[in-house]
């Protein structure tokens, strides 16, 4: 059987919360473009995704869309899965006939969601638009003008419009007021740049004392004043500690506990990790998203034997522009961070650049760049399954 990576899109509603994801998947020896492998890779995604790994290890309580193909849908496929917690995909190259017709309105009437992908408006598929839940217009290859024809077509049936490959926050704006409900592609995971934009108070504030946790030079002494003298971050740094997620026996009471219990390592992860969740009240897929690069470049390291304290904060640090919405190298200028990690970030460069390039493609599932020194692509797909469900633990405490 061949190898298969699992890989998951968000998708957004109106108000940039999670409504679903849609799952990515990518067989080694398998051709995804021949009708029998195609069907053969959904099926094995199903026996992946929702037998083995558990679907809420990848999508939490969300939905999953998960594409189907035309053998997939007069399979009855699936028929096979709970219809509450997937989405099915039909794709643009699936050959409607009565009979596909059919067994999607079937399919439908049991209660589960039909979306139309890749969509464009014929004769052909009029009847499926008749019962449909969901259409997905590429507005990258429609262009606006074509995207704005097709959202008015559509304006009489009664379903929702989800736009997919929205790559600024300006598109996300003129679709929004069209009247999309759904929106999916990475402009959430960009900066909103605004010429003259400057930090806030609380902002600048957090950033200091991000300046001093990553100090190499910090001492213990020198960090538990600077978290003791933070009332806000004092409180949040002893109920994390105290959480469920790390199961201490015996409460911890006092920043000089909690420092001691922690380690300097893992303390300065931690204050990163809070002061970061507090610096935007950007939607919180941002902050996953940020927590997932830098877990994963941190597991990538340790799976060749590299030190991985650098690696976590590489990652996690990636992604500083879309929480503040301004540019990368603005917002690292801020820290005191070693030339390997800023390097890292901004060039790509070393071993710790190399990691996050496979982590930054995987989250963009360009999957011919998901290599990383002489790891298999089944270990890869591991630390990113372990990321997602490690980053739902953090935010699911912070």
């Amino acid at each position: 059987m061949a190898d298969f990576i699992i890989g998951r899109q968000q998708i957004l509603d109106r108000q940039l919360n999670i409504y679903a994801y849609e799952l990515l998947f990518r067989g080694q020896g398998l051709d995804l473009t021949d009708k029998e492998e195609a069907t053969q890779a959904t099926n094995q995604i199903i026996t992946d995704a929702i037998l083995e790994i558990g679907i809420n290890n990848i999508v939490d309580e969300h939905k999953a869309f998960i594409n189907f193909t035309t053998q997939n849908i007069l399979e009855k496929t699936p028929l096979s899965l709970p219809k509450d917690r997937i989405v099915i995909e039909v794709l643009e190259n699936v050959k409607i006939d009565l009979r596909v017709i059919n067994n999607l309105r079937e399919m439908s009437q049991q209660g589960y969601l039909i979306a139309l992908d890749d969509f464009v408006f014929t004769e052909e598929w009029k009847p499926l638009v008749e019962f449909a839940n969901i259409i997905k217009l590429d507005v990258l290859e429609m262009g606006e003008a074509n995207t704005r024809e097709a959202i008015a077509q559509l304006k009489p049936y009664n379903l929702k419009i989800l736009a997919e490959k929205v790559e600024t926050h300006s598109e996300y704006e003129y679709l929004r007021e069209l009247g999309c409900d759904y929106f999916q592609g990475f402009f959430f995971s960009k900066p909103n740049l605004v010429e003259g934009k400057r930090m806030g108070v609380n902002q600048l504030a957090a950033v200091r004392l991000l300046t001093t946790i990553n100090n190499p030079n910090a001492e213990f002494d020198q960090l538990t004043k600077v978290i003791s003298e933070d009332i806000g971050l004092s409180y949040k740094l002893l109920h994390y500690i105290n959480s469920a997620f790390f199961s201490i026996p015996s409460k911890i009471e006092s920043i000089n506990q909690a420092v001691t219990y922690l380690g300097m390592n893992e303390l300065k992860r931690w204050i990163n990790i809070l002061m970061l969740s507090s610096l935007s009240d950007k939607p919180m897929v941002v902050m996953q998203n940020a927590l997932i690069r830098g877990k994963m470049c941190e597991l990538l390291a340790k799976i060749v034997g590299q030190k991985t304290e650098n690696f976590f904060l590489i990652g996690m640090l990636s992604a500083l522009d879309s929480i503040l919405d301004i540019s990368l190298e603005e917002a690292l200028e801020q820290l005191p961070l070693g030339d390997d990690i800023s390097n890292a970030i901004l060039h790509h460069s070393g071993v710790g650049g190399e990691a996050l390039i496979c982590v930054l493609s995987y989250e963009r599932w360009d999957t011919d760049a998901i290599t990383f020194a002489n790891v298999d692509q089944a270990s890869i797909g591991n630390a990113y399954i372990e990321s997602i469900n490690w980053a739902k633990q953090v935010m699911s405490h912070v």
